[in-house]
């Protein structure tokens, strides 16, 4: 008799309130990526680091919500360090666009916390890390 591997179920990340974090994130993918890709190509000469750090933030903010939609531990672990990456560079241009405004003559999705987007930059990676550690699988779970 032939002994058959049962292969493990991959974690949903995307029940109860991770639904919502993703909703989130992906309308945060279409805002940022929209406005740098309009921004790079109509005037990136004005404020490159700006809209770059914008096109960065949309590319993170796809990561994460890739990998939350994925699930599974190895994603779950993946979205929680983008989400740690994410809230350091909010709060680092967050500081720099208030310490020295002039660094940005135009907004970046991060400026001011993220002020310009009602302060989802900086929420969002926090309710999401609290989400990612509470949804960890026991034993280690499933890649």
């Amino acid at each position: 008799m032939a002994v058959t591997e049962e292969k493990p179920t991959r974690q949903r990340l995307i029940s109860g309130p991770g639904m919502l974090l993703v909703w989130l994130y992906g309308v945060m993918v279409v805002g940022a990526v929209s406005r740098s890709v309009v921004q790079i190509s109509t005037e990136f000469d004005r404020a490159p680091l700006a809209y770059s750090l914008s096109a960065v933030a949309g590319l993170v903010y796809g990561f994460i919500t890739y990998s939350l939609v994925r699930g599974g531990e190895t994603a779950r672990k993946a979205a929680l360090v983008c989400c740690g990456a994410e809230l350091v560079g909010v709060l680092t241009v967050g500081t720099w666009t208030l310490v020295d405004p002039s660094a940005f003559p135009d907004a970046t999705v991060w400026s001011d916390f993220g002020m310009g987007y009602l302060f989802i930059p900086v929420l969002l990676p926090l309710s999401a890390m609290y989400w990612l550690r509470k949804s960890r699988a026991p034993h280690g779970g499933a890649a």
